[in-house]
């Protein structure tokens, strides 16, 4: 691990300000990540600002809106009333995250913007164009049971190793961004970038910026949700597959509203917009779930070691969608 400097910085603006000194400056919210990638020498910052303690209430607004600070710990989060009450969804997802150890250290913030967990990112001897720009991927004929399906290209297959995240997607979730240019806000599914040829630009972030808070709004069906997380083992993995799902079916049996996203399938977490607009107004039948998860499957490209993930993951949205079917409103 090379040598840094570390500050920890008293407010917002002076955490921007000292951010905006060197471009190697990072902002360090639990750190787990980011020392990972330290110690295994493929981040080298000069400088590390401590951002953890600047946001880290929990309130929710007349609206019902929920607002999260990004220097939340995930497993205070988790157990909040409010998120466990009205988000339950947010709160099973963080919970099939990591370890106990892992989310009582790790931040909001910091689990949106952790970096893929792909094997050959973190080999410094393999060819990575995450890692360096124009270097190659070995991922493509390498081991590749873990990686995307959907919106990876020649230039990268990784996958974003959230689960919080996937959650914060089919919630409809705004994150808060402050910087030089002062404040702004975007979805949260806007926020990660597709790889394209230039999977070393994994956000929308501009230079400088900070993850201020989460937002959340209220929905009206947001109790009846499931998160289903599909691994290799029971705890501490991450996901081969998993569905964020919340479901609105009427007396008459049809789909009022509907949302889902995806993880373990793509670069960044997977908004489910075509299979959603499938359902809306349809029945809600193991049929016509099938029919809209093809559809939103239909562009899905599989590799040698994780063709597999395509039906697994249509058998996975189908089963959700029907125990949410199932559960009274």
């Amino acid at each position: 691990m090379n040598i840094f400097s570390f500050h920890q910085a008293s407010d917002v603006a002076s955490a921007i300000a000292l951010k905006h000194s060197s471009p190697s400056t990072r902002y360090l919210g639990g750190g787990t990540n980011l020392v990972d990638l330290m110690r295994e020498t493929i981040e080298h910052p000069d400088t590390l600002v401590d951002v953890s303690h600047l946001s880290s209430t929990i309130e929710q607004g007349p609206d019902g809106r929920l607002s999260i600070g990004a220097g939340v710990k995930n497993t205070a989060l988790a157990a909040n009333d409010i998120v466990r009450a009205q988000f339950p969804l947010l709160s099973r997802a963080i919970l099939a995250g990591a370890s106990a150890q892992i989310r009582n250290v790790a931040t909001v913030g910091g689990n949106i913007l952790q970096r893929t967990r792909c094997r050959y990112f973190y080999d410094n001897a393999a060819r990575c164009n995450k890692r360096e720009s124009g270097a190659g991927c070995d991922a493509l004929e390498g081991f590749n049971r873990y990686h995307a399906i959907l919106g990876a290209s020649q230039s990268c297959v990784a996958t974003h190793p959230s689960d919080m995240c996937v959650a914060l997607a089919a919630l409809d979730a705004e994150v808060v961004l402050d910087g030089p240019e002062g404040q702004r806000r975007m979805a949260l599914r806007d926020l990660h970038r597709l790889p394209g040829d230039r999977p070393d630009i994994e956000t929308e972030l501009k230079p400088n910026e900070l993850i201020t808070s989460v937002e959340i709004p209220s929905h009206s069906f947001g109790q009846r949700a499931v998160y289903r997380k599909v691994r290799d083992r029971a705890s501490y993995a991450f996901a081969l597959v998993s569905v964020a799902a919340m479901l609105d079916v009427d007396e008459a049996g049809t789909v009022r509203d509907v949302r889902v996203a995806l993880g373990g399938v793509a670069h960044k977490p997977w908004r489910a917009l075509t299979l959603e607009g499938r359902l809306k107004g349809e029945k809600a039948t193991a049929e016509n779930f099938r029919a809209a998860a093809e559809a939103e499957l239909a562009d899905a490209v599989g590799l040698r070691d994780n063709m597999f993930k395509i039906e697994l993951v249509k058998r996975t949205i189908v089963a959700v969608l029907e125990e949410l079917k199932g559960e009274k409103a």
